[in-house]
């Protein structure tokens, strides 16, 4: 990925924050990937970590229409995905067959439903889905640009993140084609 689509990605995030209320504390760790697949506008993600405790997590991410987070579950991190402004849809899956259509019982806004997996779970500002360890899911933008927020137990983003695609790492290769405008979590240091 080259740094300056990194950058340019960082520069549209922070405009969608501010010009929605979103203000960051101070030295949040940014993140931006295309999940190694060269194609951030089809597959990519900003993400902020916001707190990184031992206990739990929280994240502030942000993706524009085309961007999706590929399919994926974790074996130890329990997570409340959240549309903080926008539309987000979420699709769920019992394993890493990715069957449709199947019965999964999750809690969204905090009641226990029934959905059908791989049947986009549309979510609105302030809403959330509870993904427990070992369900899969992928989610994207519904709106143009959409602010997205993660509470969850501790997060191994390096051993912990087990994608359907085994062509997917987690950090991007980057190309230094212009000056970084802030560190991220996978840039050397």
């Amino acid at each position: 990925m080259k740094r300056s689509d990194i950058n340019r990605l960082i520069r549209s995030a922070e405009k969608c924050f501010v010009s929605h209320g979103w203000t960051m504390p101070p030295h949040p760790r940014w993140d931006v990937t295309d999940f190694g697949l060269s194609a951030y506008l089809r597959y990519g993600l900003v993400l902020i970590n916001l707190a990184e405790e031992p206990e739990y997590c929280e994240k502030l991410m942000y993706a524009i229409r085309g961007m999706t987070t590929p399919a994926h579950t974790h074996k130890k991190k329990k997570e409340d995905i959240i549309c903080r402004w926008g539309e987000l849809d979420v699709l769920l899956w019992k394993d890493q067959n990715l069957t449709k259509g199947e019965i999964l019982s999750l809690k969204i806004n905090g009641q226990n439903k029934e959905v059908r997996s791989g049947h986009p779970i549309n979510l609105h500002a302030g809403e959330r889905v509870t993904i427990v360890p070992g369900v899969y899911h992928e989610f994207f933008p519904a709106s143009e640009e959409c602010i997205i927020g993660e509470v969850s137990t501790a997060n191994d983003d390096q051993y912990d993140n087990y994608f359907v695609n085994p062509e997917i790492g987690r950090f991007p290769g980057v190309e230094e084609d212009e000056a970084p405008l802030l560190k991220l979590v996978s840039d050397p240091t």
